[in-house]
């Protein structure tokens, strides 16, 4: 049900982007959409049977994703897939430590190259997929709701504290056990990123 909310919140939230910029609307329902993308990493990550083929995955969705998100925003920055791939790189290295104290440049530093490189999301991405690594409950909702006055002091825009309502859902669907399983292909949650980055970008173009 998450990745259904996810995909189609994101559709929202690009169509007003695009199309309908006036309507502010549109763009607070898009917030929901990247929590769930977000938690959905670290789950996969935490769950896969595979994890080189699960970063050799995001790492060429990252890759098709690239031309379209440009010529749909018409800008030049790397998509939101890539904050995604970088913060799983850095799940794995985090997991990988034996001096703990490390993690702390580890994610700076990865956070600053993310944000240098204008990665969409850059550091707040990374951040945010981290938190699900570390916290649930309440905890994670404040959590991500500090992380978020961290974002609006930082950028000067306020329409991001609407992300929390999205990781109080997950932490209430955590708290119940519900799963993160989808309903359909795989195939659907994999490439609907770019595919539905195209369209826009034709249709834009038409």
């Amino acid at each position: 049900m998450m990745q259904w909310i996810a995909m189609i919140t994101m559709l929202i939230d690009h169509i007003g982007a695009v199309f309908y910029p006036q309507v502010g609307e549109l763009r607070i329902i898009g917030r929901i959409a990247f929590p769930i993308y977000s938690f959905a990493v670290y789950i996969g990550y935490k769950h896969t049977r595979n994890v080189q083929k699960y970063i050799w995955r995001l790492f060429w969705i990252a890759v098709i994703s690239q031309v379209p998100f440009m010529a749909a925003f018409n800008h030049y920055s790397l998509n939101v897939v890539w904050t995604l791939w970088s913060a799983l790189l850095v799940l794995i290295v985090l997991d990988k430590l034996s001096v703990r104290i490390l993690s702390i440049p580890i994610v700076v530093g990865a956070g600053l190259i993310m944000e240098m490189i204008h990665m969409d999301y850059g550091m707040y991405g990374l951040v945010l997929v981290l938190l699900f690594r570390y916290f649930q409950g309440p905890v994670l909702v404040m959590a991500h709701l500090l992380l978020n006055v961290l974002y609006i002091f930082l950028h000067s825009s306020s329409i991001q504290m609407y992300s929390v309502i999205a990781t109080a859902g997950i932490a209430i669907a955590h708290y119940y056990n519900a799963g993160f399983r989808l309903k359909g292909p795989r195939w659907i949650w994999r490439y609907f990123y770019p595919a539905h980055l195209a369209v826009i970008a034709l249709i834009r173009w038409i």
